[in-house]
């Protein structure tokens, strides 16, 4: 007689019963999806050319700089001065991958997309984890598997050298570690405080959020008066001491004071000069525009970011109505991906037509999401709300795409599950756990 391990629906019980198997299990078929993506582009990422563009543009070309010795500059395909255009953190993984394989190989680029997938996978995990806290098993799972097979997600992995799947994954994390930052000892708040860090030096787009994240938790610990203000301290300290060394680096190398990367009023412009073509693309970016790239050589970063400041602030000045107009436009592009539906246009970006009503069926339930679950518990919701919010500010101020969302997408996935499948919990509810907490746990550790 067949042994019952061989048996399908005993197979499939097993891995549906067990939830370390059924992530596993989750985790390896987004990986398997990734990778096949991974086999199918790396060549073209690869492929020879003038300038490398399609391996990282600014970050490939930085981490160009690294593994050739000449330490963190020439964001740009000439080899210039010192920069802090970029993070810091994701182009030392690609000047590893350069390093160990080779810069602009083929294996550099299995390498690196490899990588990407596996944090792209990995970040079932956490959404997994948010989801069912909140809400239970059903929806947590639903949740996880949504991101395995989420095609955007798994684009934005596979196929473009970026921070975009690291940033997402530790941004994420950093939400399931908010998620219950109250109920954690001091050393539990620190942890958050340099996770928080670390993620910001791969993308500083996420600060945004730490004052509400920081703020909702210290309420919680306020509230049945607990040592908020020591706890809160040892967070942003911790986030501090983490990122400080990279501001002392800017500040030493640069001779100049910023926060992790200087390039705002560069992006600023290029999404508000007076271009009125159909191209979402910058036109007055060093990266696109080689009139802009002789300026930036023989000025220096720091002299072009400062002309760029002065001549962004005069644009606005003089035409406001173009200015809100063009951040209306790119707060559609940034949660529709529409741009525009000229045939001109549409020539060189086919996909944009069924990305749009992909991306309106998310928004659909991504708002019936927030809805649902705002109904049941506001309170829980709250914070994803405010990442919806507050997070894409800086890009309806400068230029959006699709890229550009991506450390946002996790959430996105949450409240599009609760959309599409409901906000019933499985569990007790999420506010009786806060509200009966023994006042003893929230006390310093």
């Amino acid at each position: 007689m067949q042994s019952s391990w061989f048996d399908r629906n005993d197979l499939r019980s097993r891995i549906f019963a067990s939830t370390p198997v059924f992530l596993m299990v989750v985790c390896c078929c987004a990986l398997l999806l990734r990778l096949l993506v991974v086999l199918l582009v790396a060549h073209d990422v690869a492929a020879p050319s003038l300038d490398h563009n399609d391996f990282g543009w600014e970050m490939g070309w930085t981490a160009r700089s690294i593994a050739l010795g000449h330490g963190f500059s020439s964001p740009f395909l000439p080899i210039t001065g010192p920069t802090a255009l970029v993070p810091p953190l994701y182009p030392y993984v690609v000047a590893g991958m350069f390093r160990l394989f080779g810069i602009y190989s083929y294996g550099a680029a299995l390498a690196v997309l490899t990588f990407n997938s596996i944090c792209s996978a990995l970040t079932c995990l956490p959404i997994y984890g948010l989801l069912r806290n909140a809400r239970g098993e059903r929806l947590g799972r639903l949740a996880a598997l949504a991101w395995a097979i989420y095609p955007l997600a798994i684009y934005f992995a596979a196929d473009r050298v970026w921070d975009y799947a690291l940033t997402a994954l530790l941004f994420t994390c950093c939400l399931l570690l908010a998620q219950k930052l109250h109920l954690r000892s001091t050393l539990g708040w620190a942890a958050f405080g340099a996770l928080y860090g670390m993620a910001a030096l791969c993308n500083p787009s996420i600060v945004s959020m730490l004052p509400f994240l920081l703020i909702l938790a210290l309420v919680k610990v306020w509230r049945v008066r607990g040592a908020w203000l020591g706890k809160g301290l040892v967070a942003s300290l911790a986030f501090i001491v983490v990122c400080t060394p990279w501001t002392v680096r800017n500040h030493q190398t640069m001779h100049a004071d910023f926060f992790v990367r200087d390039g705002f009023w560069i992006e600023f412009n290029g999404g508000n000069n007076g271009d009125t073509s159909e191209s979402n693309s910058p036109k007055t970016h060093p990266a696109s525009n080689a009139a802009e790239l002789e300026r930036y050589v023989s000025q220096g970063e720091i002299a072009y970011i400062a002309e760029k400041r002065k001549m962004s602030i005069d644009f606005v000045d003089h035409h406001r109505w173009f200015f809100v107009g063009s951040c209306a436009h790119r707060i559609v592009r940034f949660w529709t991906g529409y741009w525009s539906f000229r045939p001109g246009y549409l020539k060189y970006e086919p996909m944009d037509v069924p990305n749009f009503f992909f991306c309106l069926f998310l928004l659909f339930f991504l708002g019936r999401g927030l809805f649902r679950w705002g109904r049941n518990d506001p309170g829980a919701v709250l914070p994803y709300l405010l990442c919806v919010l507050i997070f894409p500010i800086p890009y309806y101020l400068t230029h959006s795409s699709m890229d550009y969302r991506q450390p946002l997408e996790p959430v996105i996935i949450l409240l599009v599950t609760v959309g599409l499948f409901g906000s019933r919990s499985d569990k007790q509810a999420p506010g009786a756990e806060e509200e009966h907490t023994p006042k003893s746990l929230l006390q310093p550790a």
